[in-house]
């Protein structure tokens, strides 16, 4: 795709499910990958891999270190890190905190740093894995549904304020994916997420369809969108539709 070829792209999270997909596509499309992931052996095999730069550690902190491995400039930017942390209102502060830090922060962190030159030559892509909670809603997931709440937000507001200045920024808002964090969703996610789950590789191509359509909102399941119109015109009636699966939940617990 000539819109990535040679492109110096950098994707967080990289270590295995959508972020290794996203990754390898990037690379057979031509781009420099950067593959970025906590665990630094993952990071090192995938870039192996597909012949990409192995960057370990944590996302909020590497676009320094990812510049000077591409050779100074970065691209394309794929915020994919993330943590899938469930519970209530009573999750604790500290599940709260990181679910903020990893699934909001660190896609602001990255903008803070990318934004001004990316301006400054008038083009860059920035690419948020999100989610269809950050458009709908999960059950058993407070934390996790109210930041990929706000991780849509603020790609919405990036999108919108930099547009017209040649940044292009994608929103990636799939259900359920065979990944570790799908596994770890448990019950609540067998019920809502694993009958419709995709692959990895499905993701990554709903993003190239994406990118060569010059879309915004990246729905891997396109039915999302119907569940998005419904929540926006009647919300008392989509709200009823989930609670009867938080009772069926509650039920088979």
């Amino acid at each position: 795709m000539e819109a990535v070829q040679g492109a110096g792209v950098v994707v967080t999270g990289a270590g295995g499910g959508i972020g290794a997909a996203l990754a390898r596509r990037f690379a057979a499309e031509g781009a420099r990958v950067v593959v970025n992931d906590l665990d630094a052996d993952k990071a090192k095999a995938v870039a192996e891999e597909i012949g990409g730069i192995a960057v370990p550690g944590d996302a909020s902190a590497i676009v320094p270190e990812a510049r000077d491995a591409l050779g100074g400039t970065v691209d394309v930017y794929c915020a994919n890190a993330g943590v899938g942390s469930g519970g209530s209102e009573a999750a604790g502060e500290s599940v709260w905190a990181l679910a903020w830090d990893v699934n909001v922060m660190a896609h602001v962190r990255a903008a803070e740093a990318l934004v001004p030159e990316w301006l400054e030559r008038g083009s860059g892509r920035f690419v948020s894995t999100v989610s269809a909670a950050g458009l709908l809603t999960m059950i058993g997931a407070a934390p996790y549904s109210v930041t990929k709440h706000g991780a849509y937000a603020f790609a919405e507001w990036l999108s919108l304020t930099y547009r017209h200045r040649g940044i292009k920024v994608h929103a990636i808002c799939p259900q359920g994916v065979r990944t570790d964090m799908l596994d770890s969703t448990g019950s609540a996610g067998d019920l809502v997420l694993k009958p419709t789950a995709i692959e990895p590789q499905d993701v990554a191509e709903a993003l190239f369809q994406g990118i060569e359509e010059d879309r915004f909102l990246i729905l891997p399941h396109p039915e999302v969108a119907g569940f998005y119109q419904a929540r926006a015109g009647d919300p008392d009636r989509w709200l009823t539709h989930m609670n009867h699966l938080q009772q069926k939940w509650e039920a088979a617990q």
